[in-house]
């Protein structure tokens, strides 16, 4: 009989010391034997980047009493060194989060949060990513910890598929205020950027990202829908990228 507890491994995008990860340590620590592998520095926006043209490297230490390595590399990064370097053996789950801010619809493929869960899904372990609805270093993650103790304790019991990977959201209001949890698909929607040209103290040239987000997309089976209506909002998502609804559209090509 197999008595080890689940092995989880935790990481995130916002870094090792961001308060978000403390609060999800707090719940995995609750769940099973918990390992951090997490970046040194915020690397939000940093999508499935790994690191290929530098070193990467790895200081050891202890984050809310569990081991804990900070890696000089993306979330992506710390998936794979933790998967094929530092642990003994493979994660019975990994989970990413808990990100400050929002990774719903297009937001997820820019996600580093989302990315280090999708990397874990091509490693064969199931996984989540989990964002709270705030970007405040004071933000209150008591509703993220409750669903996500209740979300991780349901796929380590009831989840057969290890390429499982969940893309779960989290409205920024108390446990009370939130209506439930919405089992959703990813919204249409795009962001209306724009770069703001700015001048530094050296009279030189720069530029700022900004934008506006755009839904196009008025589903109410949707995770955009069911932030809007205070509902957690569940996602599955997976590597693949292929259109399958253009593959008859496109097949003439192959006659050309």
């Amino acid at each position: 009989m197999n008595l080890k507890r689940p092995l989880i491994l935790v990481v995130n995008d916002d870094g090792i010391h961001a308060p978000g990860i403390r609060a999800l340590i707090e719940v995995a620590k609750e769940l099973g034997e918990v390992t951090v592998v997490a970046p040194n520095k915020p690397q939000s926006g940093m999508g499935h980047a790994i690191t290929l043209d530098s070193t990467l490297h790895l200081h050891k230490e202890k984050i809310a009493g569990v081991t804990a390595y900070s890696c000089s590399g993306t979330p992506a990064d710390c998936v794979k060194i933790a998967v094929n370097k530092i642990l003994d053996r493979k994660p019975d789950l990994i989970v990413s989060g808990i990100n400050h801010g929002s990774n719903s619809s297009i937001n997820v493929i820019y996600s580093g949060t989302m990315s280090a869960a999708l990397e874990g899904a091509l490693e064969n372990i199931p996984s989540i990513g989990f964002s709270l609805l705030s970007h405040s270093i004071d933000a209150d993650f008591t509703a993220s910890q409750h669903y996500a103790k209740k979300i991780i304790t349901q796929i380590l019991s009831t989840n057969k598929n290890k390429n499982l990977c969940l893309n779960v959201n989290i409205p920024n209001l108390s446990t009370a205020l939130i209506s439930g949890l919405k089992v959703c698909r990813q919204a249409n929607g795009n962001w209306e950027e724009n770069y703001d040209e700015r001048t530094d103290p050296m009279g030189r040239t720069y530029y700022w990202l900004t934008g506006e987000f755009i839904l196009d997309d008025d589903g109410r089976d949707t995770d955009e829908w069911a932030l809007r209506n205070n509902y957690v909002s569940v996602v599955p998502v997976q590597p693949d990228l292929t259109a399958h609804k253009l593959l008859t559209d496109i097949k003439h090509l192959e006659n050309e």
